[in-house]
């Protein structure tokens, strides 16, 4: 059974540890900034003009920079103030994923603000070494060292290794501003290369982005897939960071695999080693609230019912439909669709519930009708199983009213069909 963006259940494993082996030809994709100027320009970032640059610079106005620079230009080198701007616009993105208490300390590249893992994820990752009795890990492709900092907050001791000196130094540096730089050693060197045997567990986070984007082939990583699982594999412990769009296909036959999202929002998928192999699991944050799969077969569907559950996204991507079906005494809307509909209210952390108060054909004509009677001018639209997009169908309904509601746009039963409701209670 094929479900919209991915069926509640597909359990095929594949062994991928016996993919190519690593080469000098590996895509460079991830942190390129090995320039000397690059890395003298973040030198003098540490120093105290450049540190007095940036306080001055934390709360300014993006839209203003250029009479910014001009201003600041008489009293500085223009290539400081070049950094200085370039490094505040990156510490303000980066308040969304360490806060500003850690953000305004910390120093960061444009792609390792990008690719750096939440706070929050890296925070539960650390958690889990923890509570495995994991005391040192190798941190292999570790950027600007973000899960090395909350490796060292659980009192872990970190290998963090890289192999693009100013990212490098910029890990170093992270680990410095944060008082960690007694538990995070970091080393410039190829990862292929570095010993794992003293350490009680690996921990890897290969490069996912290439000058095209977001790479979708994991044996295009860098390094590649296949390797890094053959490193999990000499460990007693290890924990792979991969792209939530793995197929299942990829999970090694003695690996865990975990789905992790934060706030609603699907973050990443984890192959865990030394933990249970073969196990599935959906990991919402905060919480943490994990849901571990128990191999129940798909759900039959059925008539939509009072309520509407919509499954966060870690539990779509585990193929745990099923496990939050049986939790809600429900059943799927459509075969190939997942959404969860049931007759009575069972509050669950891994769905949002909404009351459905009305059911119709899809027709734009008959919606925007029913939606004016009721007063509707705030809608939410969610869609799966539709080609029409949110703003498209926002847009011809022309909407005014004071009241609010949330439409989906799915199919029920093979049929194209509009559901109307609101948040449950």
């Amino acid at each position: 059974m094929a479900m919209d963006l991915v069926s509640p259940r597909h359990r095929r494993r594949g062994d991928t540890a016996t993919g190519r082996a690593p080469s000098p030809g590996w895509p460079t994709i991830d942190r390129v900034n090995d320039t000397p100027d690059a890395v003298e320009s973040f030198a003098a970032l540490r120093t105290e003009e450049g540190r007095a640059l940036l306080a001055a610079l934390r709360d300014h106005n993006p839209a203003d920079e250029l009479a910014t620079a001009t201003r600041l230009r008489r009293d500085h080198p223009a290539p400081l103030v070049s950094a200085a701007l370039g490094q505040a616009r990156l510490r303000q993105r980066a308040v969304a994923k360490f806060g500003a208490e850690d953000a305004y300390r910390m120093f960061f590249t444009p792609n390792g603000v990008e690719q750096a893992t939440r706070t929050t994820v890296a925070t539960y990752r650390a958690g889990r070494f923890a509570a495995l009795g994991v005391r040192s890990v190798a941190d292999l492709c570790c950027g600007i060292g973000g899960d090395a900092i909350a490796l060292a907050r659980a009192g872990i001791s970190v290998l963090a290794v890289d192999r693009d000196p100013l990212t490098v130094e910029v890990a170093r540096a992270n680990a410095e501003e944060l008082g960690l730089a007694s538990l995070i050693e970091v080393r410039c060197a190829d990862v292929t290369t570095i010993d794992t045997s003293p350490y009680d567990a690996v921990f890897a986070d290969p490069a996912r982005r290439g000058g095209r984007g977001r790479i979708f082939d994991p044996e295009a990583y860098s390094p590649p897939l296949s390797w890094a699982i053959e490193a999990a594999l000499t460990s007693a412990h290890a924990a792979l960071k991969i792209a939530p769009g793995v197929p299942h296909e990829a999970v090694p036959d003695d690996a865990e695999a975990e789905w992790i999202s934060d706030g609603g929002d699907v973050k990443e998928a984890v192959f865990w080693f030394g933990t249970a192999p073969k196990a599935i699991r959906a990991t919402l944050l905060p919480g943490p609230h994990s849901l571990l799969g128990t191999g129940l077969p798909d759900p039959e569907p059925g008539k939509v019912g009072r309520y509407l559950y919509e499954p966060d996204g870690a539990v779509i991507r585990s193929h745990l439909v099923a496990e939050v079906a049986r939790q809600v005494g429900g059943r799927l809307i459509d075969e190939t669709i997942a959404y969860v509909t049931a007759d009575e209210l069972h509050p669950t952390p891994y769905a949002t519930a909404y009351e459905i108060t009305d059911q119709l054909p899809f027709s734009l004509k008959k919606l925007k009708a029913l939606l004016r009677e009721r007063g509707v001018g705030v809608l939410t639209v969610k869609k799966r199983g539709s080609a029409i997009e949110p703003e498209e169908l926002r847009r011809k309904m022309k909407l005014s009213g004071p009241r609010s509601a949330t439409v989906f746009l799915t199919r029920v039963a093979g049929a194209p069909t509009v559901l109307i409701g609101h948040p449950a209670p």
